[in-house]
């Protein structure tokens, strides 16, 4: 800590916002209080509920914790003031500060944001930089006061994606990247010690570069190999873990079994040169194709793939509706002898892929 101590409310419900709080809290400024969402029921006939990730965190670490429906209902705010916060600090939390909420602290609020603002403002931050083909994520820290709009960054950092990096992985990665600027960010406001919040810190967010992420939908996760590979595999990278991807397998007698793919590689042929072997965009494909297309894939013996609209996506692990998942070894073994196998193709086109296609990025 370099300027004064401030009096501190966290306000966090989901995993990114844990390491970059575990830090806050060994950084001496007091934590007055730690708001996160309610309790949620399991998805299970026991109905138990489940506290968030931030909440385990604050038990673990003696802190009071404060779980209101809304933080911006009279009595939370009311309690807010009562307080008396310098900063909240903002993160994974899920609901969205109103005006009257942020005035209750002197200095407003900070939010660690899991995207280069103001590239993919929304809900979800991680997967939309896989989505569109970015080449580099990142984080923001900006500056929240009930006078600015989307407020000005105080700290940024950037790293670059990889190639085979899902969603998951990289917001493991973001959550630990953000911890530096958000104690730089909180530094900056706490040496500021401004009495008044109407003075800009840090940089303006510029309007015409905004982008959107928005919440992601289970639908978002149907496949559809009549797109390209690249935005097939972008889709698998991104919706990890959830909401996944997922498609009708069908046999040539057209019985129908739901198929989750985990992960899978793509790998480019030119759509003439399927064509020529008479593969389908939603094909099954085993190894024994490889002598007909030359291919030169770098796995096991024994592989399987889905056709595409300009080549094969590898599977490499997948998961048949009622059973474990499994390797692609365990696929061919159990499938290789079922002629016909394909995906079934959606009728109309895809909306989530249709918008990656318009971001511009193949």
């Amino acid at each position: 800590m370099s300027g004064p101590s401030l009096k501190l409310v966290l306000m966090g419900t989901g995993p990114f916002a844990v390491p970059s709080f575990g830090k806050i809290a060994r950084s001496g400024h007091t934590i007055v209080s730690v708001v996160t969402k309610p309790p949620v029921a399991r998805a299970s006939r026991d109905k138990e509920l489940l506290d968030s990730p931030v909440m385990n965190w604050a038990r673990q670490e003696g802190l009071s914790v404060a779980t209101p429906v809304s933080i911006n209902d009279p009595t939370s705010i009311q309690w807010l003031g009562e307080l008396k916060p310098d900063l909240l600090v903002v993160c994974d939390y899920g609901q969205i500060l109103s005006n009257e909420a942020l005035a209750t602290a002197r200095l407003g609020g900070i939010n660690l944001h899991g995207s280069l603002l103001p590239r993919h403002r929304g809900a979800a931050p991680v997967q939309w930089s896989i989505l569109a083909g970015d080449a580099q994520a990142g984080v923001s820290v900006i500056h929240m006061t009930p006078k600015l709009d989307a407020g000005p960054v105080l700290e940024q950092r950037a790293t670059p994606i990889g190639e085979h990096e899902n969603a998951q992985e990289l917001e493991v990665r973001l959550s630990e990247l953000g911890i530096e600027p958000t104690l730089l960010a909180i530094d900056t406001l706490a040496r500021e010690n401004s009495q008044a919040i109407d003075r800009v810190v840090g940089i303006p967010q510029a309007r015409e570069l905004t982008t959107k992420a928005p919440r992601l939908k289970k639908t978002d996760g149907q496949l559809d190999f009549r797109y390209r590979l690249a935005w097939i595999d972008r889709q698998i990278r991104g919706l990890q873990p959830w909401p996944g991807v997922f498609g009708n397998l069908l046999n040539a007698q057209g019985k129908s079994v739901r198929m989750v793919i985990h992960k899978a590689h793509p790998y480019l042929v030119a759509s003439e040169v399927l064509s020529e072997q008479g593969l389908k965009p939603g094909q099954i494909v085993f190894s024994d194709v490889a002598s007909g297309l030359s291919l030169t894939i770098e796995q096991p013996k024994q592989w399987v793939a889905v056709v595409a609209k300009n080549g094969l996506l590898i599977l490499e692990t997948m998961q048949i509706a009622g059973k474990s998942p499994m390797q692609s070894a365990g696929f061919v073994s159990g499938y290789s002898k079922q002629p016909g196998l394909y995906f079934e193709t959606p009728r109309e086109p895809h909306p989530l892929l249709e918008k990656m296609m318009a971001m511009g990025n193949s």
